[in-house]
């Protein structure tokens, strides 16, 4: 009999021989273990995520969800709400004027990889990607410098889940519970002293006399903080594992740094550490032969849609020439990740500076540990060998 459990440590480490099986027979799945239906096929998951009204985000789009934080952010809301959130946190980006963070972040890297330059083994996140993409969060939002390790302690538990009683712990939610107080000091000092900071940026959006208020202000910045620890850092993660894991691919990446970009792409479709979000069925519907009910949650698999070789030819495949257009490693559709170009730009500056200190290297482990999430997926250590 064939199970699915997305809280498991197997489907942590690999999830794509299960992915497959979903997608060639339970393209429509129920998970006793979730409680919720699992949609593993590309298109079946573009449909939902463009059927906002249907497949709603307004319960929580996080597998295990974080207390009050459905229903008022970005990621938790449908349009109307969720049009005038982003259009007023998009302002806020605009007034960053996040090109002329470029600079910031390459200076950033380059001192994260040239304080490891001399180490023969080292641990790629725990060295250099955290390190990197906490710092460029810190540079965004205006935290204040120092608390660096205690913010990404804190986001990193807020994202995990307990494999037992696939829910929060009670550690889980001290941690967001931390994070809210923590960001509201952050909010109030930057009321009192704006900066060109996000943060200061969030407290000041209007639009025709609208703003965010107070809670949307706040589960906006730590949610931000959430999603800049682990959304870019468990991306950076995997996209070191995968150059790491696939010598031919780092190698034309080395020696073509053009070539980066591409890279990064295939990586977001490849090995995605977003690998699965949840939506709420707003009424009754038919797909694939299942009768799925009004109130039931069902689980967007990005991970095994960006493997469907409906989609994607030879998807088991790491191609850095890929060019998948349309991948799901950023979400879709009204849910699309807002802070993508970012992203993309943070990465593709980091694996350049990291590539010219360390043009070779390998990985120790077989095996490393994986993050305890149904939600995301990277690894927790990536010992690398340089050469």
């Amino acid at each position: 009999m064939f199970r699915f459990d997305p809280f498991s440590s197997e489907i942590d480490a690999d999830p794509f021989p299960a992915y497959r099986r979903l997608r060639e027979e339970f393209p429509c799945f129920w998970s006793e273990e979730a409680q919720m239906w699992i949609l593993s096929r590309f298109t079946d998951i573009v449909n939902a995520l463009n059927d906002w009204s249907v497949y709603s985000s307004a319960k929580g789009n996080m597998m295990t969800e974080l207390p009050n934080r459905a229903g008022a952010t970005l990621g938790t809301t449908d349009p109307p709400r969720h049009d005038r959130l982003r259009a007023l946190i998009q302002y806020a980006f605009m007034k960053r004027n996040l090109e002329s963070l470029s600079g910031q972040i390459r200076e950033i890297a380059r001192q994260a990889a040239l304080a490891i330059r001399d180490r023969k083994r080292f641990d790629f996140i725990e060295d250099f990607s955290s390190k990197f993409t906490v710092r460029v969060l810190f540079a965004a939002l205006g935290l204040p410098i120092g608390d660096e390790a205690v913010v990404r302690q804190k986001a990193v538990l807020m994202v995990q889940s307990d494999p037992v009683t696939r829910n929060k712990g009670p550690e889980h939610i001290a941690a967001y519970e931390w994070m809210q107080a923590y960001a509201a000091k952050v909010i109030a000092e930057r009321r009192a002293k704006p900066q060109n900071d996000l943060i200061s940026h969030f407290s000041q959006s209007e639009i025709d006399g609208d703003k965010l208020d107070e809670r949307e202000v706040l589960l906006t910045t730590t949610t931000l903080i959430m999603a800049g620890v682990e959304s870019l850092g468990g991306f950076m993660s995997m996209f070191g594992y995968n150059l790491a894991s696939f010598p031919e691919a780092r190698r034309a990446v080395v020696a073509n740094p053009e070539l980066i970009a591409d890279a990064i792409e295939e990586s977001l479709r490849f090995n995605t550490s977003a690998q699965r979000f949840r939506r709420c069925l707003t009424r009754d519907i038919e797909l694939h032969g299942q009768s799925l009910k009004a109130g039931q949650f069902v689980c967007l698999a990005y991970g095994s849609g960006n493997r469907d070789d409906r989609q994607y030819p030879s998807p088991d495949v790491y191609d850095v020439a890929r060019k998948p257009r349309g991948h799901l490693g950023f979400g879709g559709s009204v849910h699309a990740c807002l802070g993508a170009s970012i992203a993309r730009l943070s990465i593709k500056v980091a694996m350049e500076e990291f590539n010219a200190v360390f043009p070779d290297y390998r990985r120790v482990e077989d095996n490393p540990p994986w993050m305890p999430s149904s939600t995301f997926r990277s690894p927790m250590r990536l010992l690398l060998e340089a050469a």
